[in-house]
């Protein structure tokens, strides 16, 4: 049997993979047409269909080589749901793509949900774009999957809503490209402004192994106003804070701002750094993790579960958290004489002049002092960590890397969405 025949006849067993449900029936169950009311209750109270599959009991050795031909394969989306189905076919074969399929940071992939929040990868950045529409305030955060700026096609990721408020501005976080709200069960974080807009935090529904600062109890309006259900996650953490310096003479000139990731060491750009506590694929929840899983040209949704359910447990040091926390700013542009305007060299990525427009490196400076040939300048300190930049009326492009996650990255291009008269 062919290596497409397989795959073929796996897709088969499992069923189809949609933008709104997973057709998968249960003895003495009625079929639901959407899966967010019945996600929550597939749990082990009955085994499914697909458990008994012939495929489950695959030799280790077959199912291994499969998966890497696959893995290997199939490396952009829409091709890359296959890797995605085949995690959620029974535990052996999501155990062996635990084991294969590597995170972003060592891939330079966004395989599963859970990558969102892992950091980008090491060389090279993840391509993405933003399509803000100003009707309903909402952004959606896209994965390119063409080296062209304007395109309608792209990879659903996470999206945004923003809401006015008496003293401040809120942008609520989701995986779910239209529920976009604080109740729902795809709510992953949130990014809140001071009333100048000057200065924005970014809150996460799970707390960041070090520096962890959560909101004080009883100030939270989503659960003051009515009885949430205990499965939608509850937690509220600091993990980083976007600065924007006051403009006091009011001269014409560039944003200057400062971001620090509360929840990732400055040692993280050393060599041999890392950004601890990553979150983790759970096997409990992987089966909700990819029920709705799917591609479309347009806006499709990443995941239907829980994000708090796909996260692992986050490990604790005292030493990681007595460390100083990372420090981005802003790349500062140089004037052009001719063109009689501020400029950044974006490689391309950037085509519209906008005071939004911005690159990040690293505030944290390596030690003073010349480097000598045993002791060389960390190269990642001077690399661009985040760009985010202007490429027609709704359209900007967003790339990141390592230390930085698709989700921290796309609230510090939100804070630069909102008005700041103090700044400019």
């Amino acid at each position: 049997m062919s290596f497409r025949s397989i795959m073929r006849d796996v897709r088969d067993g499992f069923g189809s993979l949609s933008r709104r449900s997973f057709d998968v029936r249960l003895p003495g169950q009625h079929h639901r047409g959407k899966s967010h009311g019945s996600v929550h209750e597939l749990h082990n109270d009955q085994p499914l269909v697909i458990q008994t599959s012939c495929w489950a009991g695959l030799p280790p050795e077959l199912l291994r080589d499969v998966i890497k031909r696959l893995e290997e394969s199939e490396v952009t989306w829409p091709a890359r749901k296959n890797v995605v189905a085949c995690a959620a076919v029974c535990k052996s074969w999501r155990e062996m793509c635990k084991e294969i399929v590597k995170n972003p940071e060592l891939s330079g992939k966004i395989t599963f949900p859970v990558s969102l929040k892992q950091p980008g990868p090491r060389d090279g950045m993840i391509q993405c774009f933003i399509k803000r529409d100003k009707s309903n305030l909402t952004y959606h955060l896209f994965l390119c999957l063409s080296p062209a700026l304007l395109v309608e096609n792209g990879k659903f990721l996470l999206s945004a809503k923003r809401t006015r408020r008496t003293t401040c501005t809120e942008y609520v976080i989701s995986m779910d490209a239209d529920n976009i709200s604080r109740s729902s069960s795809t709510y992953i974080g949130k990014l809140r402004s001071n009333f100048l807009g000057t200065k924005f935090i970014i809150y996460d529904t799970q707390p960041p192994c070090n520096n962890a600062h959560i909101s004080p109890p009883g100030k939270s309006k989503r659960f003051n106003s009515k009885k949430v259900s205990p499965k939608v996650p509850t937690g509220s953490y600091n993990i980083a804070q976007v600065t924007y310096e006051l403009n006091v003479l009011g001269t014409r000139g560039p944003r200057k701002m400062h971001c620090s990731m509360h929840s990732i060491p400055a040692s993280s750009l050393e060599p041999g750094g890392i950004v601890p506590g990553q979150p983790e694929l759970n096997p409990r929840s992987l089966e909700d993790s990819f029920r709705s899983i799917s591609f479309s040209k347009s806006v499709d949704e990443f995941s239907s579960s829980r994000f708090s359910d796909i996260v692992g447990s986050r490990a604790e040091d005292d030493d990681e958290a007595k460390e100083r926390p990372l420090v981005l700013r802003n790349k500062a542009p140089r004037w052009h004489e001719q063109l009689q305007c501020w400029c950044l060299n974006f490689r391309g990525r950037v085509t519209v002049a906008s005071v939004k427009n911005f690159q990040l490196i690293a505030a944290n400076q390596p030690p003073a002092g010349a480097p000598t040939p045993s002791q060389p300048a960390p190269p990642d300190h001077d690399k661009i960590i985040l760009q985010f930049g202007k490429v027609g009326k709704d359209m900007f492009t967003m790339d990141y890397r390592y230390p930085l996650s698709a989700f921290q990255a796309f609230a510090i291009c939100l804070s630069s969405f909102d008005t700041k008269l103090a700044c400019e």
